[in-house]
């Protein structure tokens, strides 16, 4: 269980937050941290199980929650924790000969389309001043980290959400220059997402514990020029 840490307060003041996807196993240990925080005064919280209608490959669902989420705003934090590793039942791809059209558009459009038209909606709920929004990627969307190949639509698609992060937070920090905009690599987490290939990894996160170690992340992240690429222990990632 994730316990109240005060010392990874984000802010120095009180604040609130926003977790979309928050029904996934990240999102959630992201909103009980938030709880735990006693400097969080409000954790509002967008899924599909929680929000009616809301559905990140639909523009016009994410602008309507957006607009539902206004009213209890501006926000210091956004996490948005959502993004599928399976499309259609089919897991990533090991070769050239296993591509699809159909899965590999799905992807991109679940990991890369759908993440940065919540951005765009999601963006102008950000409080003025110091504030991060954060969204979870993966390590295998660097491209000069790819050195085991394989993965075709997951990488391709992280790589785009990325750049699509870059291109945003220099926008964004133009009328904020304390905006924090964050790609997040959690780690591999126990969960739904990771259950097929956890036999290969040595070591398995716990929701809470990927999302302690992303919260220490962003709070010792400085406001710089464009995205920060990070990964759960802080470790900057090369784009």
């Amino acid at each position: 269980m994730t316990q109240s840490l005060p010392h990874l307060s984000l802010f120095d003041a009180d604040y609130k937050a926003l977790v979309i996807g928050a029904s996934g196993a990240i999102g959630g240990a992201f909103v009980a941290a938030f709880q735990a925080d006693p400097r969080c005064t409000q954790v509002t919280q967008v899924s599909r199980s929680q929000s009616a209608g809301f559905d990140v490959l639909n523009a016009e669902s994410i602008a309507h929650q957006a607009d539902v989420c206004r009213t209890s705003g501006p926000y210091h934090i956004i996490i948005d924790a959502t993004g599928a590793l399976t499309i259609h039942g089919v897991g990533p791809e090991k070769s050239l000969a296993s591509l699809r059209e159909d899965t590999l558009m799905q992807n991109f459009h679940i990991n890369a389309v759908g993440p940065v038209m919540v951005l765009r909606h999601f963006a102008p709920l950000l409080a003025a001043g110091p504030s991060v929004y954060a969204k979870l990627s993966a390590r295998v969307g660097s491209i000069s980290d790819n050195t085991k190949g394989g993965w075709y639509g997951y990488r391709a698609a992280k790589a785009a959400l990325n750049m699509l992060l870059q291109t945003a937070a220099i926008e964004l920090q133009r009328k904020n220059a304390e905006l924090r905009v964050v790609a997040l690599q959690p780690g591999t987490v126990r969960s739904d997402l990771s259950q097929a290939f956890a036999n290969s990894v040595p070591h398995l996160l716990d929701p809470a514990e990927s999302v302690e170690g992303m919260l220490a992340a962003l709070k010792a992240l400085t406001p710089k020029s464009g995205a920060h690429y990070v990964d759960y222990k802080g470790e900057p990632i090369a784009w």
